[in-house]
C-alpha cells in the first residue's frame, strides 16, 4: 500500500492546458491517463471517475476538477 499523500502543485497556463488536453483525449479514447505530479508518476485507470468541484469562502473562490478511483 502506498503512502498517503496531498500534493498541490502549480502550473503556467500552457503546461495546464497540455495536461487537460491530455486528459480530454485519453478520456475520451476510453484510455488510461498517466501524469507526473511533483517526481511521482500516476496512473488513472479507465474506471476513474469525473467531477467538478466549486468552493467559496469569503472573497475566495476555487474550481477544482477532480479525479478519483480505488486501488483495491
Amino acid at each position: 500500500m502506498k503512502d498517503d499523500r496531498d500534493v498541490e502543485k502549480g502550473y503556467s497556463t500552457s503546461e495546464f492546458v497540455a495536461k487537460l488536453r491530455r486528459l480530454a483525449d485519453a478520456i475520451e479514447s476510453g484510455g488510461k491517463f498517466e501524469i507526473q505530479i511533483d517526481n511521482e508518476r500516476i496512473y488513472v485507470p479507465v474506471r476513474a471517475t469525473y467531477n467538478i468541484e466549486h468552493e467559496r469562502s469569503g472573497s475566495e473562490e476555487e474550481i477544482e476538477f477532480q479525479i478519483k478511483w480505488s486501488n483495491d
